[in-house]
C-alpha cells in the first residue's frame, strides 16, 4: 500500500518521534473514537463524524489509521466552509473518509521500501473518489499533503491517530461554467507575477461568451491588497504573497467589512536571471545570491574566476509580493542588505526588469518565471544550489524559489456578485491548462482541492 524510497527517511522519523515530547501510548485506552472523544482538541472532529454517521464505522473493529485535524484545523478554514460540509452529508463523509486509511500504519512503516521520499496511501474512499493521499518527508517532518504531523502514533484498539494540522481535502469537481450566462462586471488589480495568467483566464472566459467587462490591472500585490483591503475597489486581488494581517485587519475595519479568502491557482517558480551572454553564472548558491543582490562590488568578489566587472541588479519594487518573498527566502525577511547596495534598479513593470538584464552582460535580477520563459532567447536562467526551477522540483519542494500564487476575494462578494463566484470557479477550473500556456505550473493538488471547496458553496447550486 504505502511505498517509500530512501534509506535516510528511517533516520528522519526516529528522529522526529525521539524529539515530539509526545511518545506513543504503551497499552491504548480506546476505539480511535474514544480516544478522540476524550480529547478537547477534537470536538469539531467528533462533531463532524457524528454528524456523517461515521461513529460505529470507526469504532469497528478496523485496523484503520487516522490522520485527525485539530480543531485548530478546522478554525482556519472559513467558518462558511464547515457550514456548508453539515448540510452536505454526502461531501462531509468523503472528506472525512479521505483522512482514514485500511491499516495501522506507524509513522516509521513509511520506510518499508526504503526507494523514495515521496508515497502515496490509498484511503478508504477508494479509487473511485481519487482517494490517494500524499505522504512525505521534510526537513520539518511528515507531511501528509499540505498537512503537517504533529504527534504521530497515538493508538488506539482499532488502529492509530496521526494529528496533523490542516484539514485535509479529496478531489473536488465544480460544476461547469457557461461564459455566455455570466453577467456583471470584474475588477481585479494586483501582482505583476499572477497579472499574466489572470489576463489570460479573462480572454478565454471573453472568447467563451462572457459580455461583461474585466480589468486586470497590474500595480503590485501590496498595491492590489490597498485596493481591495483599504479602498474596496476591487472584487479579486491578485497576490503573490500571503495576505499579512495588517492588510486583512484593514479588510475587517471597511465599512462593509471583508474576510480575504486565498485561492490557490498556481505555482510559480520565481527566476533568478542573467543576460544570454553571461555564460559563467550557471549554478549560484543561496549564500552567492545573497552576495550578488547586497555586499559583492564585482562579479569577481564572489567568485575569483568571475570577471572584475560591477554588479547590475534589477528587481521589482518593494510594493511586489515577488521582491517580499525573495526577501524572506534569500535575505530571512531583512531588506537591509538589498536596499544599501549599489546598482539596484527596482521596478514594478517586469518587462522594465527584462529589458535591463537582457542588456547587460553583467547584471542580474529576479521576477516571476512566466517573464523569463517569455524572454528565454535574451535571458538565462540559473540553478540554485544545484537545483534547476523544473516542475518536478518546482512541486516536490526541492527547488528553493517554488511557491504558489493566488487571487483573493471574499465571501460577501461572493453573494453579493455571482458573476465572482462563476468568475473564480470558471479560473480554478481552467488555471492548470492555462497556467502552463502561461508559462507556470499547476497548483498542487492539495491546493487545487482546498480552493476548490472555498468556491464550492458558491457555485454549487443552492446559495449561501
Amino acid at each position: 500500500m504505502l511505498k517509500v524510497k530512501n534509506w535516510v527517511l528511517f533516520l528522519m522519523l526516529a528522529l522526529l518521534i525521539s524529539v515530539s515530547g509526545v511518545m506513543a501510548q504503551e497499552e491504548p485506552t480506546g476505539t480511535i473514537v474514544d480516544i478522540a472523544v476524550g480529547d478537547e482538541n477534537f470536538s469539531t472532529l467528533v462533531e463532524l463524524v457524528t454528524a456523517a454517521g461515521l461513529v460505529d464505522v470507526l469504532s469497528g473493529e478496523g485496523p484503520y489509521t487516522v490522520f485527525a485535524p485539530t480543531n485548530e484545523a478546522f478554525a482556519a478554514l472559513p467558518a462558511y466552509v464547515v457550514e456548508y460540509l453539515s448540510t452536505d452529508t454526502e461531501l462531509l463523509t468523503r472528506i472525512l473518509t479521505y483522512h482514514v486509511v485500511p491499516g495501522a500504519v506507524m509513522s516509521t512503516d513509511i520506510t518499508e521500501d526504503m526507494m523514495a521520499t515521496t508515497a502515496e496511501m490509498s484511503t478508504v474512499g477508494g479509487e473511485m473518489m481519487e482517494s490517494q493521499l500524499t505522504v512525505n518527508v521534510t526537513d520539518e517532518g511528515i507531511m501528509v499533503d499540505g498537512a503537517m504531523v504533529v504527534t504521530p502514533d497515538i493508538m488506539a484498539t482499532n488502529g492509530v491517530i496521526h494529528v496533523i494540522d490542516a484539514v485535509l481535502v479529496p478531489a473536488i469537481e465544480l460544476p461547469e461554467v457557461d461564459p455566455l450566462s455570466v453577467t456583471g462586471d470584474l475588477i481585479t488589480a494586483g501582482s505583476s507575477t499572477v497579472g499574466p495568467l489572470s489576463a489570460a483566464i479573462v480572454s478565454q472566459f471573453t472568447d467563451e461568451g462572457y459580455a461583461g467587462q474585466a480589468s486586470v490591472d497590474i500595480a503590485g500585490t501590496g498595491t492590489g491588497f490597498t485596493r481591495f483591503c483599504e479602498a474596496g475597489e476591487t472584487d479579486i486581488a491578485n497576490a503573490s504573497r500571503p495576505i499579512r494581517q495588517e492588510e486583512a485587519d484593514k479588510c475587517a475595519a471597511l465599512e462593509t467589512p471583508r474576510e480575504p479568502i486565498a485561492f490557490t491557482v498556481a505555482t510559480d517558480a520565481l527566476a533568478v536571471v542573467v543576460s544570454e551572454e553571461n555564460d559563467f553564472a550557471i549554478d549560484l548558491t543561496t549564500e552567492e545570491i545573497a552576495a550578488l543582490f547586497s555586499t559583492a562590488t564585482n562579479w569577481s568578489d564572489v567568485r575569483p574566476e568571475w570577471p572584475a566587472e560591477p554588479i547590475t541588479r534589477y528587481t521589482p519594487g518593494t510594493a511586489s509580493g515577488t521582491y517580499d518573498y525573495f526577501i524572506d527566502e534569500i535575505f530571512d525577511g531583512d531588506e537591509t542588505l538589498l536596499q544599501n547596495a549599489a546598482n539596484v534598479n527596482q521596478s514594478e513593470f517586469d518587462e522594465q526588469l527584462v529589458a535591463g538584464v537582457s542588456g547587460n552582460p553583467f547584471a542580474i535580477g529576479f521576477f516571476g518565471a512566466a517573464y523569463y520563459l517569455a524572454n528565454e532567447d535574451v535571458l538565462n536562467e540559473v540553478s540554485i544550489n544545484g537545483v534547476a526551477p523544473t516542475l518536478e522540483n518546482s512541486l516536490n519542494g526541492e527547488y528553493l524559489l517554488a511557491r504558489p500564487i493566488f487571487i483573493y476575494t471574499s465571501p460577501n462578494i461572493l453573494t453579493e456578485k455571482p458573476q465572482v463566484a462563476q468568475f473564480v470557479s470558471y479560473y480554478l477550473q481552467n488555471a492548470p491548462e492555462v497556467s502552463a500556456e502561461v508559462g507556470y505550473y499547476p497548483a498542487k493538488p492539495w491546493e487545487q482541492n482546498l480552493s476548490n471547496l472555498l468556491i464550492l458553496p458558491f457555485v454549487a447550486g443552492e446559495g449561501m
